[in-house]
């Protein structure tokens, strides 16, 4: 029977070539020169911690991030959870970004549920943080991967593993 799995994995490498893109530029920028503006990515916890002068001075690091993370790998800022901006020492304030890696079960029961509603004649079942579709014919499968691509837009999708 074929089968393939739907996933969301991080490429890492594209993910720290992109953040030393933005710390290039953010050296270069001459409204940065003298502040404590950066952005460091912490690979065990999968964050990424942007630091600036004030609210303002975060925005102007986003755009500078976010457009070098999509150059790297399409949609991954999606994938990126942002937390509250918290305060530091004085007027510096810092904001850390989550990398959510893998698909919860919130997504997996969405991903089962537009599969079902469509009413194709295939088998899901969630594994880990993947979920494995099985159908009798390429062609379904194929049509299912398309249907993923025009229903879930907010989170990036890879399919991998497809056997015949």
């Amino acid at each position: 029977m074929p089968s393939f799995d739907i996933t969301s994995e991080v490429d890492m490498v594209a993910m720290k070539n992109a953040i030393d893109i933005a710390e290039r530029a953010i050296v270069n920028r001459y409204d940065f020169k003298g502040t404590s503006a950066k952005v460091e990515l912490n690979e065990k916890e999968e964050t990424i911690t942007l630091y600036g002068d004030s609210d303002f001075q975060l925005d102007q690091i986003k755009e500078l991030l976010f457009p070098a993370l999509e150059k790297k790998e399409p949609d991954s800022s999606k994938r990126l959870d942002a937390a509250d901006v918290q305060k530091v020492s004085g007027n510096k304030v810092k904001q850390v970004l989550k990398i959510k890696a893998g698909i919860d079960q919130e997504l997996a029961k969405k991903i089962i549920k537009l599969i079902k509603d469509a009413k194709l004649k295939v088998q899901t079942a969630i594994q880990g943080d993947a979920v494995r579709v099985t159908g009798a014919k390429r062609d379904t499968l194929q049509e299912v991967i398309a249907l993923m691509r025009k229903s879930i837009t907010d989170f990036p999708l890879q399919y991998q593993n497809f056997r015949d």
